[in-house]
């Protein structure tokens, strides 16, 4: 029962805050299926006779369900008219792992087989992520090893500064959306945004520094005051000089 092509998968970005999951088996691959499921905000149901210390010690919580049991398909009824967003099959039986395919697809939900792509309608890509910034690698089931790899070269390549630094520009975006009516405008300072050398700071420790001087100066810009209606400025960073940073906003244009 070959049920996924994975010629051409669908890269997606899901929101699972709230939503219900499911995990059969628990193992060490189950406890990263649901430590990952857990930071995104699910609620987890863990299925098997036998669980890591991890799962354990994560079972009082409140979006933490645990099942001692073996899979039975019974477990879909018993949970009630609410689906299952998302189920992960984590078991060594391959006989289990088919069947939970069959009855996952016949619920409506999403199922991932581990290792077994050819039984899955989605797979898990290998992550790095830096607070806001998430780089996946997916090899679309040909080779875990590889994305692995991949995924560890990202991860060197990409630090914690990532973080700070988007943290930064979601602040300096929302004020500006909240401030520049003018979807054009608003456009440029975001591209301008992205020239400027903020990486040195952050990596030299002088990132704070830099930004208290630069709120305190972008809120006394023209632009971030009340206008008289029919009346504006254009909005620049004109002020960024000022504080010490060279040639920022790409130069001359």
């Amino acid at each position: 029962m070959e049920l996924t092509n994975w010629q051409y998968p669908y890269p997606i970005m899901m929101n699972l805050a709230g939503s219900k999951c499911l995990i059969i088996g628990g193992g060490p691959i189950a406890e990263r299926k649901l430590r990952s499921l857990l930071q995104a905000g699910a609620e987890v149901t863990v299925v098997s006779p036998t669980f890591t210390t991890g799962i354990l010690a994560m079972e009082p919580q409140p979006n933490v369900i645990v099942k001692r049991q073996t899979y039975d398909p019974s477990i879909w009824a018993a949970h009630g008219e609410a689906r299952f967003v998302l189920v992960i099959a984590a078991t060594n039986d391959a006989r289990v792992n088919r069947q939970i395919a069959m009855d996952a697809n016949g619920s409506g939900s999403l199922v991932n087989i581990v290792d077994q792509p050819e039984l899955s309608s989605f797979i898990l890509p290998s992550v790095v992520r830096r607070g806001k910034l998430v780089i996946t690698v997916s090899t679309g089931g040909a080779s875990p090893s590889a994305a692995r790899k991949i995924a560890k070269e990202l991860d060197n390549a990409y630090g914690d500064e990532y973080e700070i630094y988007l943290d930064f520009l979601t602040e300096t975006r929302l004020l500006i959306q909240n401030h520049v009516k003018d979807k054009e405008a608003r456009q440029q300072l975001f591209k301008e945004m992205l020239a400027w050398d903020l990486m040195r700071y952050i990596r030299e420790g002088t990132f704070e520094a830099w930004k208290q001087q630069f709120t305190l100066a972008l809120h006394h810009t023209v632009w971030m005051q009340p206008q008289v209606q029919g009346e504006s400025e254009l909005p620049s960073w004109s002020f960024i000089n000022e504080i010490g940073q060279q040639r920022i906003g790409g130069g001359d244009e």
